[in-house]
């Protein structure tokens, strides 16, 4: 097709698209071009701003490392990875329960955690914080319970830091691999986690500040939960008295994930003889999805030892 003015690129590019073999392929390309192209006419897109996007755009795949992913990064901070998991996962109609929100994995998420007995400790070296212990029911969309499911868990320290980050932490600190048993039940104790900054030193960080948003995620236990005939349910649980439950800078926060994090003064009896002072519990119901169980890619490749990342906090 012959350019005969701007108007006809989108028409031509669209008309190329349908020698596409793949149909699937041809509706995201499609729609990606129309859309990619009606912005640019909307905002009257410069040559100058083309050329600083399109530097920008490479920037991310050239902060990408096998212990950083600063794409996966950009995608959370503006909403597409929340939003891909809520347009995947509904619910499960006819009156039943709905199915748990799916969430970010994060990009620390580590296969083969260490196996740990229902009722067992996930710290596994020293670890100052005030301790908790959580109780997670897995149901069906009928509310059956689930027996079996295999359920991952891993949360950052009380400091901020997940153990494959951190030197001082033992290796699988704070991780724990579990099996529900026939009441759908898994059981653990830990400590409570905190929030933390996501990086600010490369592309990402650069938009944080445009924006005058803050870096922070606000604090949440990780959950994986893996069953044949289910769908593979990756979620997180956050504390909602976080001062950023609000502001999540990767926009993680569903109302339906808010857990029930209690607070047990030193007067009240912990499940372990050993807590003395103050403790937390939490139960949490999390309802799954039939479907194909698959278990998701690391996100990262490499292990991102060495010195704690002293990362900025913004404060927008």
């Amino acid at each position: 097709m012959i350019i005969e003015g701007q108007e006809d690129v989108t028409r031509a590019v669209l008309s190329e698209l349908e020698r596409a073999a793949n149909p699937r392929f041809k509706v995201l390309m499609s729609a990606l071009v129309r859309h990619l192209h009606a912005f640019a006419r909307e905002v009257r897109l410069t040559e100058e701003e083309f050329q600083q996007a399109v530097a920008y755009v490479a920037r991310l795949g050239q902060c990408t490392t096998e212990t950083h992913n600063e794409v996966v990064l950009m995608a959370g901070s503006l909403g597409v990875s929340a939003l891909v998991c809520l347009l995947n996962n509904g619910t499960a109609g006819d009156g039943a329960p709905a199915a748990t929100d799916q969430n970010l994995l994060g990009p620390f998420w580590r296969p083969n955690a260490p196996p740990t007995e229902n009722g067992g400790s996930i710290v596994r070296s020293p670890t100052p914080g005030l301790p908790l212990f959580v109780d997670a029911w897995f149901r069906d969309h009928e509310g059956r319970p689930i027996a079996g499911v295999a359920v991952d868990v891993w949360h950052s320290s009380p400091e901020g830091f997940y153990e494959n980050q951190d030197p001082v932490q033992a290796d699988m600190n704070l991780r724990g691999a579990f099996l529900a048993d026939e009441a759908g039940h898994v059981r653990f104790r830990s400590v409570k986690p905190a929030g933390y900054p996501v990086p600010v030193d490369g592309p990402v960080g650069e938009l944080l500040r445009a924006q005058g948003r803050v870096n922070m995620r606000p604090a949440h236990l990780h959950f994986l939960a893996y069953k044949d005939g289910f769908k593979t349910l990756i979620s997180q649980v956050y504390v909602p008295d976080d001062p950023y439950i609000e502001r999540d800078a990767q926009f993680g926060v569903t109302r339906h994930l808010l857990g029930d994090y209690r607070h047990h003064g030193a007067d009240t009896r912990a499940p372990a003889p050993d807590v003395e002072g103050e403790w937390y519990s939490l139960e949490h119901t999390f309802h799954m999805e039939p479907g194909r169980a698959r278990l998701p890619r690391p996100p990262i490749s490499g292990k991102a030892r060495g010195a704690r990342p002293m990362i900025p906090v913004l404060t927008g």
